[in-house]
């Protein structure tokens, strides 16, 4: 099965997290998530399957706490409540799902409970947030675009 076929199979995977947005939370297609991961997490090379390898690029903020409070003061400090928020899961049968930063923020506990990694795009900024369970955050612009 290519990745445009299993893309988004799997919307049940994040249910309880969908249940609490409700319709503020958009399902990406597979053509919407490949153009926000082109400009945004495509442009780093990958360490291993689930992690971005942050040399090259600017790393803004780096916090050793993993909770959903971190997450909310992230996007409180780098995001215009309004700002359009790209959630990117570890796993490409999960639909990525695009929600206003404040609403990101609200519910970041919910968002962090669905899995062991997923990275957030701050779509005005240009910045990504990279979590990873257990670890930390890291805040940082992608690299420049190759070309």
């Amino acid at each position: 099965m290519s990745a445009r076929e299993s893309y988004g199979t799997r919307p049940e995977y994040i249910a309880d997290v969908l249940g609490l947005l409700g319709e503020d939370a958009l399902l990406l297609s597979y053509e919407e998530h490949r153009a926000f991961a082109r400009v945004s997490l495509n442009r780093f090379e990958a360490i291993g399957s689930a992690r971005v390898d942050w040399r090259g690029a600017e790393a803004v903020e780096r916090r050793e706490e993993f909770e959903g409070g971190t997450l909310a003061g992230l996007l409180d400090a780098y995001a215009a409540p309004d700002e359009l928020v790209i959630v990117f899961w570890d796993n490409l049968l999960v639909p990525s799902i695009a929600l206003p930063a404040a609403l990101t923020a609200r519910h970041a506990d919910a968002i962090l409970d669905q899995g062991h990694a997923c990275w957030l795009f701050l779509t005005d900024r240009g910045l990504l947030i990279e979590f990873q369970d257990g670890e930390a955050f890291t805040v940082g612009r992608p690299p420049a675009a190759e070309g």
